[in-house]
């Protein structure tokens, strides 16, 4: 298996820094519209982006996303950039259009080795300046149409693994955290090893590295390691399988006669761990409702609560698994 390595200064230890990216999962998902036997979590998802697609006027704008969000393709740096916390797709929006013409090049060109460009892809790296306000349209377009109308869930997924992950960094360091984060990245002192098909020999040189969670791939960490790009990379998220579970109570849910519809919805949805703030997005409560619920359900002790860096994360108890197990008929 082909390797990449990471190498970490004190200063890229200190700089990384965990962020959501609405970007990522926008351009990502172009993967799992092509391959869905490989994407079969998302397959509630996949049918309902393949029915927005099939739309002409979404699909003549999309196009440019289409051809250079390729399966088993390099994607740009330019395109996937490093992301910050609590970053808006507008403000990605904004940085990839002022892309610089020769960086849009010098990315595409990096893309070339494993797979021809597309026919947009060549259009692209012949009039970047021309064409690349196209692209970031296809990417907006996109992010309306397919990816906002769940963003909701999909944030609250993503925000609870980068809880989760902050917490793992704070209290086990760099070399536990990344041993953690995937089964292909291993920690040697001073740097991370990955498994990797591109093979990329890599110095942060005191950048720091920005890492966010992404629901659209599973096999590996995706990396943007070119020289002039911000160091940054995309992990699974944890917990993907929940991700299009329904939210709510069941229809004619026993346990919802017992403790109500808002609390039972929230024992539902607490087999992974989850924020206040995630838990509001997902069901549709407001904020102060749902910690009024979990208040009243940690005090029965039906949820256990932690503390991870700025995060408080929820989950259920043994005795939420045995009413819940009893509640499904099992």
């Amino acid at each position: 298996m082909p390797l990449s390595e990471l190498r970490f200064s004190l200063a890229d230890v200190a700089g990384v820094r965990l962020a959501v990216s609405p970007v990522n999962e926008t351009v990502m998902s172009m993967w799992a519209l092509a391959s869905p036997i490989h994407y079969a979590v998302h397959l509630p998802w996949i049918d309902r982006a393949r029915a927005t697609l099939r739309r002409p006027e979404v699909a003549d704008r999309v196009r440019p996303l289409v051809e250079l969000a390729r399966p088993r393709c390099w994607l740009p740096d330019f395109l996937t950039p490093a992301a910050r916390p609590n970053v808006e797709i507008a403000e990605q929006l904004d940085q990839i259009a002022a892309t610089p013409p020769d960086v849009v090049v010098q990315d595409l060109l990096a893309t070339t080795p494993r797979r021809p460009l597309s026919a947009y892809g060549r259009a692209l790296l012949a009039e970047p300046r021309e064409l690349l306000p196209q692209l970031v349209d296809a990417v907006r377009v996109w992010y309306d149409e397919a990816i906002a109308p769940d963003w909701p869930r999909m944030r609250a997924l993503l925000d609870a693994d980068v809880a989760y992950r902050a917490a793992q960094l704070a209290e086990g360091g760099a070399g536990q955290f990344f041993e953690q984060l995937h089964p292909s990245l291993r920690w040697h002192g001073d740097r991370v090893v990955s498994d990797d098909p591109f093979e990329r020999d890599f110095d942060l040189r005191g950048r720091g590295l920005a890492l966010n969670p992404t629901v659209f791939t599973e096999r590996r960490v995706l990396w943007n390691l070119l020289e002039d790009s911000m160091p940054a990379g995309a992990y699974p998220v944890r917990g993907v399988g929940t991700l299009w579970e329904a939210t709510g109570t069941p229809p004619g849910d026993p346990l919802a006669r017992v403790i109500g519809p808002g609390r039972a919805a929230l024992l539902h949805l607490l087999d992974a761990a989850a924020t206040t703030t995630g838990l509001a997005r997902l069901t549709g409560m407001s904020a102060g409702n749902v910690s009024q619920h979990l208040a009243a359900l940690h005090a029965a002790g039906l949820v256990h609560r932690s503390r991870q860096g700025r995060h408080v994360l929820y989950r259920n108890s043994d005795a939420a698994r045995v009413l819940l197990r009893a509640s499904r008929g099992g």
